[in-house]
């Protein structure tokens, strides 16, 4: 981990759960390096587990739905002026415009698992207008597993912050796995609905 990423997440760990809430919502720091750290004020007793958890499924909406509203409301031209200050550039947004055109909006949970397109999958539901509850929902639901995880990732290599980051950077690979397989059942899913309504 970069020193001032460091320095930044030691300073928002001042704040405890608020600190989280802000940074995930922020999230110029991976959200897997955000959660995992805090998992090790978990561990060490400076926050509770329910706390952590709460601070960051509510933050990891806040910061997608904040992308949402960008693309509802500002379009495609906003986002692609704007969104390089998120690390989000224009062909970022054309892979999660094509993901979410192909897939709908079960694109929206099995998108977060994906390196960079969990955040840019945001954008291009907001631009098609999908329902605000809807998204809130999906997004909610793939944030439970996500911040569970890395939480429980930090408390169990609380001694060794080495270690700890090399292991956050590992383990995101069983997530892209559990998206793919999501992917797949929810593709399967929407191929025989509407083969069954075609059939009556």
């Amino acid at each position: 981990m970069s020193g001032w990423m460091q320095a930044v997440l030691d300073f928002l760990a001042a704040f405890g759960p608020w600190g989280l809430l802000f940074a995930l919502t922020i999230e110029v720091i991976p959200s897997e390096i955000v959660l995992a750290v805090f998992g090790v004020l978990v561990a060490q007793g400076r926050i509770s587990f329910p706390e952590a958890m709460c601070a960051g499924i509510l933050g990891g909406i806040t910061s997608q739905l904040l992308l949402y509203l960008a693309g509802r409301y500002g379009g495609r031209p906003f986002v692609e002026r704007y969104g390089r200050y998120v690390f989000l550039f224009p062909h970022h947004i054309e892979r999660a415009e094509r993901w979410f055109a192909h897939f709908g909006p079960g694109a929206v949970f099995s998108g977060r698992f994906v390196p960079v397109l969990r955040h840019a999958i945001s954008i291009p539901a907001g631009i098609v207008r999908m329902p605000l509850g809807k998204f809130v929902l999906y997004t909610g639901l793939a944030a439970i597993p996500w911040t569970w995880f890395f939480l429980q990732l930090g408390m169990a290599f609380v001694q060794d912050r080495v270690l700890l980051e090399r292991e956050v950077h590992r383990y995101t690979l069983p997530f892209l796995a559990l998206a793919l397989v999501t992917f797949v059942a929810y593709v399967a899913f929407v191929k025989y609905t509407r083969a069954a309504s075609r059939r009556k």
